[in-house]
């Protein structure tokens, strides 16, 4: 892979003669260029930029595009992950991938593990009000554990039957952020953004009858609620509400002095 070694040696060389400050080598270095492939320019150095690596949207590429960028992602020790995989493209992908694993429920192909979270690090908790919700939890669930963070979930707890809700009160209690996922009217980010201090991040979800419009009408409902500390992503954007829940993590764990996980994730 072209790094731009020429670039970089000089780079650190003007560090280590005292010409350039870290800082400035720093910022430098968050401005390398991407691999260009062709068919796609693979940005390695995302994470140093805003702490998440770059990940691969699935849905309309080939499984040979998809092998290839994963293959140069793996490369950096980071972790690879190519969302809105279906099985029969995954089956191909992980024929040409070492170590892959497929997440069957959240379309996710994964390639290196996430770092663990440190022990006494918050969790996200990702509620779904139904069954049909579940595609897009669990690609929320998977991507924010790839990203660093402890998930736990609870599903099946729609507003039908709200009591399923309010008997998982202490795991709603005790989280550091909350991803609600709901279609149909999408009421339930509502409901528990009234019940808990977290900060809830509201996934609607294209699951409804006609009416539903394909998950406008969720979306509409959770930017009109009158629930404070709710933010709302784009319908079925499950990896959406997890980038957005790893950034919390890792702002509150930078300014309590910590990491979000041990490591890079890897």
């Amino acid at each position: 892979m072209d790094m731009d070694e020429k670039s970089i040696r000089a780079l650190l060389a003007a560090v280590k003669d005292g010409v350039l400050d870290l800082d400035s080598a720093m910022e430098r270095l968050r401005r390398l260029p991407c691999e260009d492939m062709g068919f796609a320019c693979v940005d390695h150095h995302r994470f140093l930029r805003t702490g998440m690596p770059e990940v691969v949207f699935g849905e309309g590429k080939s499984a040979g595009q998809i092998v290839a960028i994963m293959k140069s992602l793996a490369a950096e020790g980071t972790v690879a992950l190519a969302t809105r995989v279906d099985a029969e493209k995954a089956e191909t992908v992980l024929a040409g991938l070492d170590g892959a694993v497929y997440h069957a429920d959240a379309r996710i192909v994964q390639v290196n593990g996430g770092g663990e979270p440190a022990s006494d690090s918050g969790v996200v908790l990702v509620a779904a009000a139904g069954t049909s919700d579940l595609p897009v939890a669990e690609e929320a669930a998977v991507t924010a554990r790839a990203f660093g963070c402890r998930v736990e979930t609870v599903y099946d707890v729609g507003v039908a039957g709200v009591h399923r809700l309010l008997s998982r009160r202490r795991e709603l209690e005790r989280a550091a952020v909350v991803i609600a996922v709901a279609g149909m009217e999408g009421a339930l980010p509502g409901v528990i953004a009234g019940l808990v201090e977290a900060p809830v991040i509201a996934v609607p979800t294209s699951v409804g009858y006609g009416s539903g419009a394909g998950g406008f009408a969720a979306l509409l409902s959770m930017l009109n609620s009158c629930a404070p500390g709710m933010a709302v992503v784009n319908i079925d954007n499950g990896f959406g509400a997890a980038s957005m829940a790893a950034a919390v993590m890792r702002a509150a764990a930078r300014l309590a002095g910590t990491e979000l996980a041990t490591e890079m994730p890897r």
